[in-house]
């Protein structure tokens, strides 16, 4: 691929003989991203085979030059203020929005985006605007590989993972808690502006809701799969399980009730305990350098944030599963 040369970086994995992530650096100063379009089909195809791509020094600086890359990939673009998500985000353009903005100790733990809910975007952008001084990674973790070392490991784990699926709740406030990870409004979650059209929002998402006093609303999902299986025939342990027991944690959140099987049933903490520790330790941290612009399969890789020291900027993009270009 002339475009690109294939980099190794430290500690980088290699799963069925192939790199995780793949690293590519950019062979030559790039004026605009037309070329990368014109190698779409090809890099979505090497996106397939290693699940992570990390793009080095294709000259992306800004909001404006990110989104730029993004587009070159003609992609369809998954408006995150159209989502379910629980994340305080602020949009910079219409399709590149900041990452989680909780404060700077809070670690992100590792998740499929939106797992949590009916409707998750396929593709995720990340760009590094600015590395931080100390800590940031993002942990990626191979869900395909995490699946069969659970199922070796916790296979009644596992089987019951199948059978039940699971259900997430959680306290959204009415107004936006940038101190949260889990923050964002009940207003904003669900795009709308009244009681009455939330509730109408809850009702067509088959949600359980209850109205909390200082307008807080409380919902939980419906029984959604812990296990999925990727339109390439992979099954992949695909969902919120461990962010939600390890961080939903706030002034109107518990962690030790944020998650149950989608019978109500409760979750064994051991199970949840080594199932954590498992995917930690197939975790790869990407060590953010400026510039940098991750591309993630959200079907087959989970991903995080470390807490970090100074100012750190990742911006983020989510695609959706179709090509409109």
């Amino acid at each position: 691929m002339s475009l690109f040369n294939q980099q190794s970086i430290a500690l980088q994995q290699r799963h069925a003989d192939t790199a995780f992530p793949l690293v590519l650096m950019s062979s030559h100063q790039m004026a605009n991203f037309d070329e990368v379009a014109q190698q779409r089909e090809a890099l979505m195809d090497q996106l397939a085979i290693h699940g992570a791509i990390v793009f080095r020094g294709c000259g992306i600086t800004d909001d404006q030059s990110f989104d730029r890359f993004v587009m070159a990939f003609g992609l369809e673009n998954f408006p995150y203020d159209e989502s379910l998500s629980n994340a305080v985000r602020r949009n910079r353009t219409p399709r590149i929005f900041t990452a989680n903005e909780a404060p700077c100790a809070v670690e992100i733990f590792l998740h499929h985006e939106m797992a949590q809910t009916p409707l998750f975007p396929r593709y995720l952008f990340f760009c590094c605007e600015q590395a931080a001084a100390v800590g940031g990674a993002t942990p990626l973790c191979r869900s395909d590989v995490l699946l069969q070392r659970l199922q070796a490991r916790l296979p009644r784990f596992i089987e019951r993972c199948r059978e039940k699926g699971a259900c997430y709740s959680l306290v959204m406030p009415g107004v936006a808690d940038q101190a949260s990870g889990q923050g964002r409004s009940w207003r904003d979650t669900l795009g709308v502006t009244s009681r009455e059209s939330a509730e109408a929002r809850l009702t067509a998402l088959d949600y359980q809701w209850q109205w909390l006093p200082e307008e807080c609303l409380a919902v939980t999902t419906p029984a959604l799969p812990l296990v999925r299986r990727t339109s390439a025939g992979q099954e992949v342990f695909f969902n919120q399980l461990i962010a939600a027991f390890c961080g939903w944690q706030d002034q109107r959140n518990e962690q030790s009730r944020s998650v149950t099987y989608g019978d109500g049933s409760t979750i064994d903490e051991e199970d949840l305990k080594e199932a954590t520790d498992i995917a930690y330790d197939l975790s790869f941290d990407l060590n953010w350098q400026t510039g940098d612009v991750a591309l993630i399969d959200n079907d087959r890789v989970m991903h995080g944030r470390r807490p970090f020291q100074g100012r750190r900027s990742v911006l983020a993009s989510l695609c959706a599963n179709t090509a409109t270009a």
